[in-house]
């Protein structure tokens, strides 16, 4: 791995741009079980009836989808940063990182030291919840401290519309904005690295394809493959924390030779 790593360390160094997009790899390091492994939230939940129709629809749906996400938020709550995503934050403080595009809804990024312009949130952000008529944003706190005193589907103060954590159910558009920023930075980049994705969940999953379109280096470091190793310029298996510090510490011995 060493060699792969000094590799990377080098391309760091040389690249104007660089572009990192994060998956559940980096969030399970600090502790969040990937819903989709043992024992994450869909062993104990069927995702069917958090189909965001559904949500709509059904008062019912509602109060289940807020018990299984204030179950999500104790998980979160309980959460840090990681070693991968302090990399993140060494790759900024650097001048090398456009920007971080992340499937993840845990904030970590930001909690790490990243400023929030510099992190695309393309599933949202679970710690906020918006309105889905008015749009109003409410700290995800304030909205459990309602659902402790007993309140099961709680509704906005201001319109009296359904409230919903800000994050991206099944069924429910990308938000327009986020993609179009997210495909933005992944055709300008130099060099696209992507950490701790499976690279399964669409339209998320298409960014790296935009960057490799665009002529730049793709390195994938993920513990299990994805469908687009074929198509990576250097793979790297191993855990996101420990391979992204290891490249950050020999980037900066080479920055400092030159």
């Amino acid at each position: 791995m060493q060699e792969e790593i000094e590799r990377l360390a080098r391309w760091i160094a040389e690249a104007k741009r660089v572009v990192v997009f994060t998956g559940a790899g980096v969030s399970t390091e600090s502790g969040i079980p990937d819903f989709r492994s043992p024992g994450g939230l869909w062993s104990r939940y069927d995702p069917n009836d958090f189909y965001f129709q559904r949500f709509l629809s059904s008062e019912e749906a509602r109060e289940r989808y807020w018990q299984m996400h204030s179950e999500l938020y104790g998980m979160l709550k309980a959460a840090r940063p990681n070693p991968a995503h302090y990399a993140c934050v060494e790759l900024y403080r650097m001048g090398k990182l456009s920007s971080v595009i992340t499937q993840n809804i845990d904030n970590l990024h930001q909690e790490a030291g990243l400023p929030a312009d510099k992190v695309i949130e393309l599933h949202g952000n679970a710690l906020k919840v918006k309105c889905l008529d008015c749009g109003r944003l409410y700290p995800r706190e304030e909205i459990q401290r309602r659902i402790d005193a007993g309140e099961k589907a709680p509704r906005c103060d201001g319109c009296g519309g359904i409230l919903k954590p800000a994050t991206i159910s099944f069924g429910q558009a990308m938000p327009q904005e986020e993609m179009r920023r997210a495909e933005e930075e992944a055709r300008g980049a130099d060099l696209f690295i992507v950490v701790g994705s499976s690279l399964v969940v669409h339209p998320a999953a298409l960014m790296p394809l935009y960057a490799k379109e665009a002529g730049s280096r793709l390195v994938i470091i993920n513990l299990t493959p994805t469908p687009y190793d074929d198509q990576a310029d250097l793979l790297i298996g191993g855990k996101a924390g420990e391979v992204l510090s290891q490249v950050i510490e020999r980037t900066k011995e080479i920055l400092r030779a030159n």
